[in-house]
């Protein structure tokens, strides 16, 4: 899958070819369309890896006892603030930008719009009354998401060091991030 993201983050959906990927893998396009039978196939694979990351990351978030902490580790897995995860953001835009032509992205960024949302609402559910948690989660998903396109639009401004900072402060305007636990 490292592949695929690399090709995607450095080209978009052109570099997204099943010969292409075969080509950067050093083999034969047999040795692709074992796994793969076609790039759907290939698209549908890469975005359910990126689901069970979200998985992973909610199993991790459920071991963390307090409420402010996990909304901080939550916030943090949305930071591309290494060269993997700004390559992720990379190839995850060029995707965004192709949803509307071709239905196995959206299909797949819906699904993967879940997953996210399901991240932040565990790092928020226990700082917000029930009937707040929607619109807050709404409100952190437009700054996770303005986070992560600035990266990658100026990765030379938003070094990591900058990124946890305007996390910090993020932190600190954040109404949930205030409110006692519940």
């Amino acid at each position: 899958m490292a592949v695929s993201v690399h090709a995607l983050s450095e080209g978009g959906l052109a570099e997204l070819t099943l010969r292409k990927i075969a080509r950067r893998m050093g083999g034969s396009i047999t040795l692709i369309t074992h796994y793969f039978a076609n790039r759907e196939a290939l698209l549908d694979a890469l975005l359910a890896h990126v689901r069970a990351d979200a998985d992973t990351a909610l199993d991790e978030l459920a071991e963390i006892t307090d409420p402010r902490e996990r909304l901080r580790a939550a916030l943090e897995w949305f930071l591309p603030d290494t060269e993997e995860a700004l390559m992720q953001e990379r190839a995850r835009v060029a995707l965004l930008t192709r949803q509307v032509a071709e239905p196995v992205i959206r299909r797949n960024l819906d699904r993967m719009e879940s997953a996210m949302r399901a991240v932040l609402v565990r790092g928020v559910e226990e700082l917000v009354p029930a009937d707040e948690l929607g619109g807050t989660v709404d409100m952190v998903r437009v700054w996770v998401s303005g986070m992560a396109l600035s990266v990658v639009e100026h990765p030379e401004i938003w070094t990591p060091e900058r990124q946890k900072a305007a996390l910090e402060r993020f932190l600190g305007v954040l109404p949930a991030a205030q409110l006692p636990a519940r």
